[in-house]
This record gives structure tokens, sequence and C-alpha cells, in this order.
């Protein structure tokens, strides 16, 4: 059965990964090549992903009774590469 935590787990796994195939595959492509098509195909999958992620993350604040400094570290590590596997072995394998 899926929980919220589960749920988020799997949507901060997909965000790091999309996160990490732009920034390191579909950027450089552009900018090397002149070929946008990457950052087209991976940008609105990531985007949706972002967003998923930073609701659900406010969403199970008060189920895993984090504090506002928790909170922001999990948001703030959705905008640092690899930021979202951190957290999954910080904060949410322990919740599990």
């Amino acid at each position: 059965m899926f929980s919220f935590i589960n749920i988020f787990r799997i949507v901060a796994l997909l965000e790091g990964v999309s996160y990490i195939l732009l920034l390191f595959i579909a950027t450089p492509v552009k900018y090397l090549s002149g070929d946008a098509q990457y950052v087209k195909l991976l940008g609105m999958p990531h985007g949706l992903l972002f967003v998923a992620y930073i609701a659900i993350a406010i969403v199970i604040k008060p189920t895993l009774k984090w504090d506002n400094k928790t909170l922001g570290i999990v948001l703030l590590a959705a905008i640092i590469p690899f930021g979202t596997f951190y957290i999954d072995r910080k904060y949410l394998k322990p919740a599990k």
C-alpha cells in the first residue's frame, strides 16, 4: 500500500534523476551541439516533478514531525544536484 511517504520517496528519486539528466546531459548537448531538443524533452517532466516534490514535502511535514528548519533543508535539496538522494537517505528511509 502506498503512503504519502512512499509516494514522496518515488517523486524525490524521479525528480533527482530528471535534474541530473537535465544538468549533465541535456544542457551540455544544447550548448555544445546547439540542439535544444533534450532540454525541451526533459524540462517539462522535471518541472512537474519539482512542483510535486515541493507540494508533497509541505503536505507530509506534520506527518514526519519536521520543524521549519528541516522542511527548509528538504526544499533546498530540490535545487541542489543529488540533494533529493541525500534527503531520501537521511530523512525518509528512517521514517519508513
